[in-house]
């Protein structure tokens, strides 16, 4: 087994357990990558930058919750979103998605960016906006190439992009930015971002996000 050591989980949609699961899941993969022959310097940076993330997200968590809080009235009305990322960026989506559904009972779907020709593309309109996690890392082109395909269907979109770029805003409707990380450990930063959604979305239709309806902190039934 591996703890993750992140105290009690209040929470009934596990926020903080996903989070500090990412932690285990990252430290195992450079633990992987080392028996593999990642080299003991890019071992070290990868670690060193992972420690530093608990400062950035602690800096990050207000002014980005106060970002979100104030796009989400423009959004109250949408009974169904489509969430999509790619690569690392796609659980992320998942989560998103998983939460928007938990907290605010919203319809939500996550779904890779890269299978969107295969289905939910079909559903893209303008009364079903995307929330698109777009992080500048190596497939971000092919990312915008999907947003463009949105737009050209009238979908509106939410991306989730990383400070300084400065060219999203040509491809979305609204922006959220998250700070600049390590492209491998983007999705600490873009976990605060689509939980902060479905948090605000709950609190703005007038949900209670701590004790959401028909889910229990533990499954006690197969």
């Amino acid at each position: 087994g591996a703890y993750t050591y992140a105290g009690p989980e209040i929470g009934v949609a596990s926020t903080k357990a996903f989070m500090t699961q990412l932690g285990v899941l990252a430290l195992l993969s450079v633990g992987l990558g080392r028996q593999r022959g990642l080299s003991f310097g890019r071992g070290q940076e990868l670690i060193q930058q992972l420690q530093s993330l608990p400062a950035i997200i602690d800096t990050t968590l207000p002014r980005l919750s106060s970002q979100i809080e104030s796009l989400v009235p423009d959004y109250t009305q949408y009974t169904d979103y489509l969430y999509v990322g790619r690569q690392v960026s796609f659980p992320m989506a998942l989560e998103g998605a998983l939460k928007l559904k938990e907290i605010s009972y919203v319809h939500a779907e996550g779904y890779a960016s890269g299978e969107m020709k295969h289905g939910p593309i079909a559903l893209i309109d303008k009364d079903f906006p995307t929330i698109a996690i777009v992080p500048q890392d190596a497939v971000y082109d092919k990312n915008i190439s999907n947003l463009q395909e949105i737009k050209a269907r009238s979908g509106k979109i939410i991306a989730i992009a990383t400070e300084g770029d400065t060219h999203i805003a040509e491809h979305a409707d609204s922006v959220i930015f998250v700070p600049q990380v390590e492209p491998l450990w983007s999705p600490f930063v873009t976990t605060l971002a689509v939980q902060l959604w479905a948090y605000h979305m709950a609190v703005a239709l007038d949900k209670d996000p701590d004790k959401p309806r028909n889910l229990a902190k533990s499954v006690t039934v197969e």
